[in-house]
């Protein structure tokens, strides 16, 4: 998702990273004498920022590299990296980077695979997640060096839940059936996003399509978005957004500051909710009746779901996003490669704990200490104006759900092969656009999935 640094990638992603970048990286030699480096990070919020300072100033101290820090917003990345290489300067390394551009910088020739290898390698591919290794690679060629994870979870009133002798919502029925049951007495049965001009409704819409086996593009390569399983997905996300959810268009604000205000009876967000529900933000307080006496009312009755089930699917499965790190082909790669190894061993506990909530670690430890980093990921502190360590606020069973929830993250067109598409869509959001009018009442479900597979379609041969 946008997670908080950005609520999306900028508009014509596919076609700045196109081939004015080929020919501008051609032209690329080393970046810098051998002990400087100049690295991207979109982690550039000033408290990430200043957390990533102190791990860089470590790095120097022991290494005696030079390590310039640029923070880089994730929606000018494209227009940045394209005018970097038609100018020769482009970045040795960018942190932070979510599987869309990743992709489009490989497939563009953006990226030194060899050093990328060469740091996987020397980490030990089996301390990582193997799905998040494959979802940043191609084959055998390693695009970037995977850090840290966050997942689209539904999170339910677990109270409300009880109280109507509801089941969990972890499948179309189930969600369907509470929503339909607790959309009374001025609550609505599901926050959801229906903001046409926003990604964050792509990824929540995605994560649905996903549970039912609903895909961007199928086996054969074609976009596959009005097929029976999308249709059904889109049909279903119609009842729980527009019969069962609040008024008016929705966005990643509003179906938050609903839930939060206690007149939602489920929402569905990212991980980064999991500090704000518990009252650890102060600008992002929940504000429910109870709240004010007891700011972790809502996160102690509140449960959460990981993966959802649709019935055109054999199993659950759940969106998500892994962010990596990105050595360039302008890279002085003996530096680059200290630099990210670093950032994934002694530097990294203080990575992803910056915002643990968001950063779920997919280096899960070192060969002799298999489960360190996770271990430390659960003791991380979450919160920003109030910190608390994450396994004190939520229980051990969730942070298991969370951990291995990265193993089981699917991702429209990735493993297909179609990451420059699944750039596109998201500069162009021809599906937000869909179920913006679909839930307006200005098109069918039915509608909704054959105009989203044609604007997909025209997206796709434009970048042939």
């Amino acid at each position: 998702m946008w997670s908080r640094r950005s609520r999306a990638l900028a508009a014509g992603l596919a076609a700045t990273l196109g081939v004015g970048l080929m020919s501008g990286c051609a032209a690329q030699g080393k970046s810098s004498p051998d002990n400087k480096i100049t690295v991207w990070s979109l982690e550039n919020l000033t408290p990430r920022m200043e957390a990533t300072k102190k791990i860089v100033t470590a790095f120097e101290k022991e290494t005696g590299v030079q390590v310039k820090l640029v923070g880089v917003d994730e929606g000018q990345l494209p227009q940045l990296m394209m005018s970097a290489a038609a100018a020769g300067t482009l970045p040795d390394v960018i942190g932070g980077v979510p599987l869309a551009p990743a992709w489009q910088m490989y497939t563009n020739g953006l990226l030194d695979t060899a050093a990328t290898g060469k740091v996987v390698d020397n980490l030990g591919v089996g301390t990582f997640n193997g799905n998040a290794l494959g979802l940043t690679s191609d084959g055998a060629i390693r695009l970037g060096v995977p850090s840290d994870a966050w997942m689209q979870i539904l999170v339910y009133r677990k109270d409300l839940f009880a109280d109507a002798g509801l089941a969990a919502p972890d499948s179309y029925a189930a969600m369907l059936q509470a929503a339909k049951t607790l959309n009374r007495g001025g609550i609505s049965g599901m926050s959801l996003a229906t903001d046409p001009s926003d990604v964050f409704t792509q990824q929540s819409f995605e994560d649905l399509a996903l549970a039912n086996d609903c895909r961007l593009v199928g086996s054969d390569g074609k976009v596959a978005l009005d097929s029976p399983q999308c249709r059904q997905a889109f049909t279903t996300y119609d009842q729980l957004a527009a019969d069962y959810g609040a008024a008016g268009t929705q966005s990643v604000d509003s179906t938050r500051a609903t839930y939060f205000a206690g007149r939602s009876s489920m929402i569905v967000w990212s991980t980064f909710l999991l500090d704000e529900l518990a009252g650890l933000r102060a600008d992002a307080l929940p504000s429910c009746a109870q709240c004010a006496k007891d700011p972790q009312y809502l996160s102690d009755n509140s449960g959460i779901v990981t993966a959802l089930k649709g019935p055109g699917a054999a199993k659950p499965a759940q969106f998500g996003e892994i962010a990596s790190w990105m050595i360039t082909r302008a890279a002085e790669t003996g530096a680059s490669e200290k630099f990210v190894e670093y950032m994934m061993s002694t530097g990294y506990e203080g990575w992803f704990g910056m915002a643990a909530e968001g950063k779920i670690p997919v280096r899960n430890g070192t060969a002799t200490d298999p489960d360190k980093y996770r271990e430390a990921w659960r003791a991380s502190d979450i919160g920003v104006d109030t910190k608390k360590p994450l396994q004190s606020v939520y229980s051990a069973t969730l942070l298991d759900e969370l951990a291995a929830g990265v193993s089981n993250m699917q991702r429209w067109g990735i493993t297909e092969g179609q990451g420059a598409l699944v750039g596109a869509t998201l500069g162009e959001l021809p599906i937000p656009k869909a179920v913006g009018a679909m839930t307006a009442g200005q098109s069918t479900p039915e509608q909704a999935a054959k105009e989203a597979a044609e604007e997909v379609t025209a997206l796709q041969k434009s970048l042939q």
